[in-house]
């Protein structure tokens, strides 16, 4: 094991970058934050400005650069997933702002799709259903009706692959098997893209990324970095499951959730191909370099989480956001109140962009805190959602839960999930789960460490808490909660009832 420098992880988020350089031991040398903006031109859009993620990159590894007395050993990225960017080959200049994860523009081409029949071919060979979240669509949006003429000049990536691209100069344009299994254009049992599935999106196969394991030398530093030349880009991997690895769920049957802007519900599935699920994601983990066979999970995507937080503070029922735990935890009920917040549809296992967010109950007794407890429910409720559905169709029972992510600092949340899942929940003690996962993955494929046990993670939790509400009270109260997810699904075609 190499015993002198740091692992720098890169954290390429849905709202900010951070850079984080670990010691070998796991420790945190120091840390740098930005964040950047969200742009939304239309209602359903979300769009990122590239070359800001970009910037917000090269600040915070300068930042962090400067506090630094040991060298830089390799760097891991870790990154949101399914945003897209196209760029010209030449120039190295986004041809258009980057279209993420949450947005919808491609709903309409999605629903001629699954009209025209393609479902069960998408999904026998991505595990995936055809939508909007994930990248294929939104990569044909971006390539525009000239695709086949902007083929040679235009490159498409996802976050990873965009800034692998900048910190090589521009001489790797490359992903792994966790991002690419994202986009409907890869084919999860041969581990490439498939060119099938490339003709049926409209996405020629030469705009895309080469695919490298996981955890390998993808490349090196370019000498206009603040690292300076030479230094090894050894890890890429999407930001879920690099918090799976990260929160040493290294077994099968092992899950996380993370409560982020929204919320992801990991569970690791072995090293076979599982069964599909209805209304779950089949994906892959990680791939390990030197192995022949990835690391396959199951997971549910919840599209808001945090975003709910944001919407309640925008209406001013919260001050702040920080003050959602108080405010929610000073009453014992919602008094009958349900959000569903499905404000630009809802993820597993629904998996309906028409849905749209719904509040139930309403009386003139509700007030702040009432909707503010009804909103944390409502996060609990979706991922028992997802967790009944995962238990339900592996035959696999869950024994814990290992939880991150910024709303998880709420206690009532923890508490509130307990209860729903009947298995204690712990939440990790480093907040910094994801980027853990990049780092050891890049120390991995840059040979700090020999194997994935002598690696370990080092987690610890900071809390851990048991059920404690009677079964039929929870159940109840998780009816209701379905009562009023049926009142908002397909809400746009008047079909919700």
């Amino acid at each position: 094991m190499t015993e002198r420098g740091v692992i720098l992880a890169i954290d390429a988020g849905t709202t900010s970058v951070r850079a984080i350089a670990f010691r070998i031991d796991g420790s945190v040398v120091c840390s740098s934050s930005r964040e950047f903006p969200q742009y939304f031109p239309r209602p359903g859009w979300v769009e990122h400005d590239a070359t800001e993620i970009w910037q917000a990159v090269q600040q915070t590894i300068a930042e962090v650069v400067t506090h630094l007395t040991e060298p830089v050993i390799t760097i891991g990225i870790t990154n949101q997933r399914e945003t897209v960017v196209a760029w010209d080959r030449r120039t190295g200049r986004p041809t258009h702002r980057a279209l993420v994860w949450q947005d919808r523009r491609t709903a309409a081409d999605c629903a001629a799709m699954t009209a025209a029949g393609h479902s069960t071919t998408v999904r026998s060979k991505t595990g995936l259903p055809i939508d909007p979240y994930f990248s294929a669509t939104k990569m044909s949006w971006l390539l525009g009706p000239n695709r086949r003429s902007n083929e040679t000049e235009v490159a498409l990536g996802t976050i990873d692959t965009w800034i692998l691209w900048n910190l090589t100069g521009g001489t790797e344009h490359v992903t792994d098997p966790s991002n690419a299994a994202r986009t409907l254009l890869f084919d999860i049992d041969t581990c490439a893209w498939d060119p099938e599935l490339c003709d049926l999106f409209g996405v020629p196969m030469s705009t895309l990324p080469e695919i490298r394991p996981t955890s390998t030398r993808l490349g090196l530093t370019r000498a206009t970095t603040a690292l300076g030349a030479g230094v090894p880009i050894s890890a890429v991997v999407g930001d879920q499951q690099a918090s799976l690895f990260g929160h040493g769920c290294h077994t099968p049957g092992s899950a996380k959730t993370t409560y982020g802007t929204g919320g992801f519900v990991l569970m690791h599935a072995g090293d076979q191909r599982p069964k599909d699920i209805d209304g779950i994601l089949t994906t892959i983990a990680w791939s390990l370099d030197g192995t022949s066979v990835p690391t396959y999970a199951y997971e549910g995507s919840i599209y808001s989480v945090g975003a709910t937080v944001q919407w309640l503070h925008g209406l001013g029922i919260l001050r702040d956001p920080s003050e959602l735990g108080p405010l929610a935890e000073s009453v014992r009920t919602t008094g009958d109140v349900y959000i569903v917040p499905a404000f630009t549809g809802l993820g597993s296992p629904w998996w309906d962009p028409n849905a749209r967010g719904t509040i139930v109950g309403l009386t003139r007794g509700t007030g702040r805190s009432e909707l503010a407890r009804a909103a944390v429910e409502s996060m609990a409720f979706q991922v028992r959602n997802v967790i009944d559905a995962m238990t339900a169709g592996s035959g696999v029972d869950l024994t814990e839960l290992r939880v991150d992510g910024g709303v998880s600092v709420i206690d009532l949340l923890l508490q509130l999930q307990a209860d729903q899942l009947a298995v204690p929940v712990r939440r990790s003690t480093n907040i910094e789960t994801t980027a853990v996962g990049a780092a050891v993955l890049a120390g991995l494929g840059e040979g700090v460490w020999a194997s994935c046990d002598e690696a370990q993670t080092g987690w610890t939790a900071d809390a851990a808490v048991a059920p404690a509400a009677d079964r039929q009270s929870a159940d109840l109260a998780y009816q209701r909660w379905n009562q009023a997810v049926r009142r908002s699904l397909n809400w746009a075609t008047g079909t919700g009832t």
